[in-house]
């Protein structure tokens, strides 16, 4: 700055100089301002994007007053005043000028966050929650930074200010542990999208449900029973997580069946497979299967396996499947055996059991 000052002493006239002065960083300014709205925005248009011309159109207001302030505040480094309004006037300047672009910077933030997190894949649902979020943390960040050089211009000691800053910032970090980390395992969610809104989740195999609602604290869950089940994203976070609708929708039931010995197996596997078949929430693809799993100790066990379309009609499939099993078997005289047990008696007969007795 003092060597521009020096460079622009032209003359043995102070106000002469500042006047000069004023009219270089004027022109300076309108050529600027004339660069960025004709040739670099000429630039920008052969993007595929028009955040740049955003950016463009919201920072050259910015970039003209800055230039103009600079310009005044040579112009009066000029007219050799007193040092005190010297000082004045410097921290006066730079405070407007601090101000500007802390207002610029906000504005700026906030279209590039909201542009760069619509353009992220969200299956979450988060993001509606989330770019209002991010928005308000980058303003608080802007803020303070904005209010530390604004003490820092005027001569002000922030070391105690950020001491107290700490210990404060310190106590509500305690004292509101359980709503940060339910942040985090919001913003762990959205991340790594373990599920998506519509997603039958169980969460370590016993709450099972559809993903109705995620929001920055808390997820929702609506169980078959109608009943919504609010849980803290931190726990989701540390919880093993099964997704039963990925990475396909599609969800394979199970049916184990056991027949009677002696039961032609070939006329078991056929009466699934037709059960499966004729049902009409399960799926052609992948087809259903019979599974002859093991000798049973009363029966021959088998399973059929097939696929439905969706979750939430398992409950539902699996009723209509064992109903229909049941008056498939007993239309073609297949036995569903109980557990039973056959007792040998051997070493006396019955009758000398009888005589022992009345002895």
């Amino acid at each position: 700055m003092k060597d521009l000052i020096d460079a622009l002493n032209l003359s043995s006239s102070d106000i002469l100089n500042a006047v000069i002065a004023a009219a270089i960083f004027v022109l300076a300014a309108v050529v600027l301002d004339i660069f960025l709205g004709k040739v670099l925005r000429r630039f920008a248009r052969l993007t595929n994007t028009d955040l740049d011309n955003q950016l463009i159109d919201v920072v050259r207001r910015p970039i003209f007053l800055t230039v103009i302030l600079i310009g005044s505040l040579v112009a009066v480094s000029l007219l050799k005043t007193g040092d005190k309004f010297h000082h004045f006037a410097d921290a006066l300047v730079y405070s407007l000028i601090t101000l500007m672009w802390v207002v610029l910077a906000i504005k700026e933030s906030n279209m590039i966050i909201e542009y760069t997190l619509s353009k992220v894949s969200d299956a979450t649902g988060l993001q509606k929650s989330m770019i209002p979020l991010v928005k308000n943390v980058a303003l608080i960040a802007l803020v303070a930074l904005g209010i530390y050089i604004l003490l820092s211009i005027w001569k002000i000691n922030v070391t105690p200010l950020l001491a107290s800053a700490g210990i404060a910032g310190a106590i509500i970090a305690l004292a509101a542990k359980d709503t940060v980390a339910n942040f985090f395992g919001g913003l762990s969610i959205f991340i790594d999208r373990p599920f998506k809104i519509g997603d039958y989740i169980v969460l370590d195999g016993q709450e099972r449900g559809e993903v109705v609602a995620i929001g920055i604290r808390s997820t929702r869950i609506k169980t078959r029973d109608d009943v919504l089940i609010t849980v803290p994203n931190a726990a989701i976070a540390n919880s093993k997580i099964i997704n039963e609708s990925a990475p396909v929708p599609k969800f394979r039931v199970r049916i184990p069946i056991g027949v009677a010995y002696g039961s032609d197996i070939d006329i078991v596997q056929d009466a699934l497979l037709n059960v499966a078949v004729t049902n009409h929430n399960v799926s052609e693809a992948p087809e259903p299967r019979v599974r002859f799993r093991a000798f049973g100790e009363s029966s021959l066990d088998f399973e059929l396996l097939c696929w439905v379309d969706e979750p939430a009609v398992r409950g539902l499939t699996i009723h209509e499947l064992n109903t229909a099993i049941y008056k498939e078997f007993d239309k073609r005289g297949l036995k569903i055996p109980f557990p039973q047990r056959d007792v040998h008696i051997s070493g006396t007969s019955v009758t000398d059991n009888r005589q022992n007795l009345q002895q």
